[in-house]
């Protein structure tokens, strides 16, 4: 059955361990994709009815442990309580999503001569889902809630950092009544079970969430197997405001568009343009919204930002900040924890360090521009395409800038990038496939073309 060692999970608020839990090694991973690939048949066979029923139910029991997995996110990653609460209701309202996803999950009849012509969308069998530190909760959630709806059977690998909350809905979707071995939580190191993921012949798609470095190598990985991968990488997103803004609306929410999560987010705007002939007073009017961002403890239901992840990170944020020109910065609690100030940046140059590359802290980059075309350009100088805000009154540029702007999720005059009804996922190096929304339940199917000759 192999070994299994322990990992210690650290309160990043205090820097403080809590608790420990199992880390897999080769053998006892190979044993949970080979349980998982045991269990497929019987679960690919449940009626369609059933298996949303038994989301739904799963839905139903998340919800009654929504308070129990906030808390347990606020301890373990240190994000607000009120975020918190958001991402346990969000894994909550996925799963109800898709629980309306099996019966719904039709092919065509598509004319044909001698015979008729049908597709199936059959599922792929054991799915590897390998979740980051960042959002444990929700990203858990957009990768299982599909591949369990489509027939698949699920073996997800919670981050070193993160794993509490991904084992607990362990725990409750069997307490809902899905069968063993059908979802199972697989915690270990990303070269140990993550590797293996990549490596098994039974895991037939890796949903991979996390850097892009990491991302290209799960997919050169994945090419041997011919592997299919859904991929959610980094992103240095653009907040691009022009003159003709709702400049106050704009200034008083942009410092929650980064430093949500205190940075660690990869839709967060974290680039931020201004046109040049409003950019001092822009500046003038983001000051103060930067100053009053509340950093707390993050039970406190006041907080809007809690810790970093963990002290090498705090030392990786605070690397971007030291010798860069600082224009403003918030105030952290002093003490214990990796507690880091939201801090604003002035970017002489595309290629400032801080400008091109994800800080992944609260960290955010300005630069003016001086029309419509050098706002794109400036927006599209960069490897990743993930998310996006843009700023006008004018209807016509709206559109013109959001279909110029390279990259997968936009929002015009607001920051909002995620509904779990509507597809995510990214351009050029931030990603591949989608995530929610309807279009990401058949990336965990095959189409199969079945021909029936009429006979005679």
């Amino acid at each position: 059955m192999g070994s299994v060692t322990t990992t210690d999970v650290i309160n990043p608020a205090t820097g403080a361990v809590f608790t420990t839990v199992p880390s897999l090694d080769p053998a006892a991973t190979d044993a949970a994709i080979e349980r998982a690939q045991r269990a497929f048949p019987a679960w690919r066979a449940v009626a369609p009815g059933d298996r949303a029923r038994l989301l739904r139910r799963f839905a139903a029991v998340v919800d009654q442990h929504l308070e129990e997995l906030a808390e347990l996110e606020v301890r373990n990653a240190g994000h607000t309580i009120g975020n918190a609460r958001w991402e346990a209701g969000n894994v909550r309202d996925v799963l109800d999503y898709y629980a309306g996803a099996p019966e719904r999950l039709s092919g065509r009849q598509i004319p044909v001569a001698g015979g008729l012509d049908v597709t199936f969308h059959e599922p792929l069998g054991v799915v590897g889902i390998i979740v980051p530190w960042n959002f444990p909760m929700p990203i858990a959630g957009w990768g299982f809630a599909p591949a369990l709806a489509a027939g698949n059977t699920v073996v997800l690998k919670p981050a070193e950092l993160t794993p509490l909350t991904a084992i607990r809905l362990g725990e409750l979707a069997l307490e809902a009544g899905l069968p063993e071995d059908v979802f199972q939580i697989v915690p270990g190191k990303g070269s140990v079970v993550g590797r293996r993921f990549v490596t098994h012949p039974a895991v037939r798609k890796i949903c991979f969430t996390g850097s892009t470095e990491v991302g290209k190598g799960i997919m050169a990985g994945a090419a041997d197997q011919v592997k299919r991968v859904t991929l959610e990488l980094g992103g240095k997103s653009a907040n691009i405001v022009f003159a003709d803004a709702d400049l106050e609306k704009a200034a008083a929410s942009a410092p929650s568009s980064v430093f949500d999560n205190a940075g660690q987010d990869c839709c967060a705007r974290s680039r931020l343009l201004v046109q040049e002939s409003v950019y001092d007073k822009f500046l003038s009017l983001l000051e103060p919204a930067v100053k009053s961002f509340r950093v707390e403890e993050p039970s406190n239901a006041t907080a809007e930002m809690g810790p970093l992840i963990s002290a090498g990170h705090r030392e990786t944020v605070a690397s971007y900040v030291e010798g860069s020109d600082l224009a403003f910065a918030g105030a952290a609690p002093q003490g214990d924890g990796w507690w880091f100030p939201p801090t604003v940046l002035l970017a002489h140059s595309t290629a400032d360090r801080h400008w091109r590359e994800e800080v992944f802290g609260p960290v955010l980059s300005v630069l003016p521009f001086k029309d419509e075309d050098d706002a794109v350009r400036l927006a599209n100088d960069t490897e990743y395409g993930l998310s996006g805000s843009l700023w006008t009154r004018d209807l016509g540029r709206a559109l013109r800038v959001s279909r110029s702007v390279e990259t997968g999720a936009l929002s015009v005059n607001s920051h909002s990038s995620v509904r779990y009804w509507t597809p995510f996922g990214g351009m050029k190096q931030s990603g591949l496939g989608r995530e929610l929304g309807p279009d990401a339940l058949l990336s965990f199917t095959d189409v199969k073309n079945v021909f029936l000759a009429m006979g005679d």
